[in-house]
């Protein structure tokens, strides 16, 4: 991908999206390298006994690849600020969350050309599960 910079950029446009399949050795290696081991992210029995239909995508691997996102959009050159997230809706097992941003705002601070974005993630229907926004650095 080219490396995108602040004059390119205007307000309503929409970075490039990333779709993570999360089936269940995504959930496991997850589970391994953040610690948590809440039975709903692996265990189906123990998911379906809590009222969930299945077992669920961790809320902390959305956000995750909502900064990878970010992260591949920016570029070797660009910098991701801050990212912010709420955990809205459930992601389901072995579906694609899809990734998604639009830039909100435009401003250069302290010497620094940043770009305001809403972000989110969408299960397969499209439903918002994961809102929030974000500030990147751009060359």
């Amino acid at each position: 991908m080219p490396q995108p910079t602040f004059d390119q950029m205007k307000e309503g446009d929409e970075i490039t999206p990333v779709t993570q399949n999360c089936d269940s050795q995504r959930l496991v290696l997850w589970a391994a390298g953040s610690g948590d081991y809440y039975q709903i992210h692996y265990d189906k029995d123990f998911a379906q006994a809590t009222g969930l239909p299945d077992r669920i995508t961790h809320g902390a691997l959305k956000h995750a690849l909502l900064g990878r996102m970010l992260h591949e959009w920016a570029g070797e050159k660009g910098r991701v600020q801050r990212v912010a997230c709420q955990y809205r809706g459930m992601d389901m097992i072995d579906k694609d969350v899809v990734c998604k941003g639009v830039i909100t705002a435009k401003r250069t601070e302290n010497g620094k050309n940043l770009v305001d974005l809403e972000i989110w993630t969408e299960d397969p229907s499209g439903q918002k599960t994961t809102p929030g926004t974000a500030t990147v650095a751009l060359p």
